[in-house]
């Protein structure tokens, strides 16, 4: 069998794999092999602790080496080194893909932080909403 033969098949049995999987429903919704998205306030806090750690250390250890490294890409460039300004570049794509990243986990950080918030007010006016009619229903 030619490489293309056996490249065939194995595309074929992949995509009859694949199709059975996605036309698949479980007997069970919610059950084995079907289960749901389960997170509490307890996870999402420690998700969104963990981001801010990340975003903290980031913020610090990313740029550790960026003086150096500026440093020797001028040096390289003074002495007509093309590396320099090769050096420059990779620095320069370092520190823009850094800021990406620290912004990424402030998003993570902060908008896990409003959520439990959000979530702990919305738990607080449907107490209070729900409190306040049994009032009312058992005043009249």
């Amino acid at each position: 069998m030619s490489f293309d033969e056996e490249w065939a098949a194995a595309r074929t049995t992949a995509a009859a794999s694949v199709s059975m999987r996605l036309n698949h429903v479980p007997a069970e919704p919610g059950g084995p092999g079907g289960a749901d998205l389960e997170l509490n306030q307890d996870h999402i806090g420690e998700i969104g602790s963990e981001a801010y750690k990340l975003h903290t250390r980031l913020s610090t250890d990313g740029k550790h080496a960026n003086a150096s490294t500026a440093e020797a890409a001028a040096a390289l460039t003074r002495e007509h080194f093309a590396s320099g300004a090769a050096l420059l570049k990779v620095n320069t794509r370092w520190e823009s893909q850094l800021k990406t990243l620290v912004a990424a986990c402030a998003n993570v950080s902060n908008g896990l932080n409003y959520s439990l918030s959000s979530h702990t007010k919305e738990e607080q006016q449907l107490h209070a909403d729900f409190t306040s009619s049994k009032i009312d229903q058992l005043l009249k």
